[in-house]
């Protein structure tokens, strides 16, 4: 056969993984869905399993993706235009449910223009592909998303075109623009809003305000942009991200419809000018077909929500609840990161007892996420616990009352 030494050479790399700790686990299937009675929230079927789950490991923080509105909005637009859009963008493959949605996204964010992706991930790929060149220089934060990071290298961004700062570090952020060379005309500094793993936030104040101090130095300025993927809908006052919880806007915003709105796809928002060249130059924009006329709607459908006083009301239940569990796991002694984001990581710095309790959890049908090296420093082991807008008091409870019961050895 063909593929017998290839399948050698792979499975070669693939014991390497397990053997490195870096090896995912196999994946369990939902099969079947358990909508809220009485005191409790939604629960969750898998896969050869009797029990249901309670799920704290969903990005979903709104918990809009069952939402009759969504569903209602997204089988009308399929009815009405089919699902699937038959070609990319531009080759006729625009319908006004996309327009709309740009349109949308950009007003909530409180930007120009935007336009929609597949994903978040190729949103960054698609920002990095349209405003890298040889006088473009990054910087990141150190803990930026995968997808920032590959960004710049499908771009190709050489090494010495970038620079890492210390997370959320603003001194060291100062150092990485004072070692940007003269032959540097454009400088974006790129950063989570939300960090994923830990919950906290970039101090986006601050970040622009060093930005803006070295604006006058390069023929382009000094380009603040934003990942706000976990922070949009579930972050600020009223949803607008990480960006309103700062009180500063960076100058281009990416974001995703995959998480706090419950539907599919990202996007990347900034003036009208920006836009412009992304549309012109982003392989991930113009060589693959665009979201379906469903997901459109649903995310539009989704802002609007957010954007009335039924999101208001959401998002307030979201944020009591985040501050109960915030509150009860303090009360158990237990480790975190302090801050108002539903991402509530419990830091357990030991990679056995990290595995031992995310197990233990899942015997009384929670699930959780346990992030281990490599995935996090030594010392850092975690199990990262995400809130949801359906959780009930009452699953609150019995999360921190299984937590009460497990001791660290």
């Amino acid at each position: 056969m063909a593929l017998d030494r290839l399948d050698e050479s792979l499975s070669r790399e693939l014991q390497q993984l397990q053997e490195e700790g870096r090896s995912k686990k196999p994946e369990r299937i939902i099969s079947g869905y358990l909508p809220a009675s009485g005191s409790s929230g939604p629960r969750y079927l898998l896969e050869g399993q009797t029990r249901p789950f309670l799920r704290m490991n969903s990005n979903s923080y709104l918990s809009l993706s069952l939402h009759p509105a969504l569903v209602e909005a997204a089988d009308r637009a399929t009815r009405h235009f089919g699902v699937g859009p038959g070609a990319v963008r531009f080759i006729d493959g625009t319908f006004s449910h996309h327009i709309a949605l740009e349109s949308r996204i950009a007003g909530f964010v409180g930007q120009p223009a935007a336009k929609i992706f597949n994903s978040a991930y190729t949103s960054n790929c698609g920002l990095a592909l349209a405003l890298s060149g040889a006088t473009t220089h990054w910087i990141g934060d150190q803990l930026n998303h995968n997808s920032i990071i590959r960004a710049m290298r499908i771009a190709g961004v050489p090494s010495q075109n970038k620079g890492i700062y210390r997370h959320n570090d603003m001194a060291d952020l100062q150092r990485c623009l004072d070692e940007v060379g003269p032959e540097i005309e454009r400088v974006v500094v790129i950063f989570d809003g939300i960090f994923s793993m830990r919950g906290d936030y970039a101090p986006i104040e601050q970040i622009v305000e060093r930005c803006n101090n070295y604006h006058p130095k390069f023929k382009d300025g000094v380009i603040t942009v934003v990942d706000d993927s976990h922070g949009l809908g579930a972050y600020g006052p009223t949803g607008r991200g990480t960006a309103e919880y700062c009180g500063v806007s960076p100058d281009i915003i990416i974001g995703t419809f995959g998480k706090a709105f419950g539907v599919n796809g990202g996007f990347i928002a900034a003036s009208a000018t920006v836009i412009e060249t992304v549309r012109q130059k982003a392989d991930t924009y113009i060589y693959t077909n665009p979201l379906s006329v469903a997901d459109c709607a649903a995310a539009t459908t989704a802002l609007d929500i957010c954007a009335g006083e039924e999101g208001a009301l959401i998002l307030r239940h979201l944020q009591e609840r985040t501050e109960q569990f915030r509150q009860g796991l303090a009360a158990l002694g237990r480790e975190s990161i302090p801050g108002p984001h539903p991402i509530v990581p419990l830091l357990v710095r030991d990679t056995a007892a990290t595995l031992d309790l995310v197990n233990r959890l899942f015997e009384a049908g929670i699930l959780a996420v346990g992030l281990t090296f490599p995935v996090v420093p030594r010392g850092d082991e975690t199990i990262r616990f995400q809130v949801n807008a359906a959780h009930s008091a009452s699953d609150i409870d019995s999360v921190l009352h299984a937590l009460r019961n497990f001791r660290q050895p």
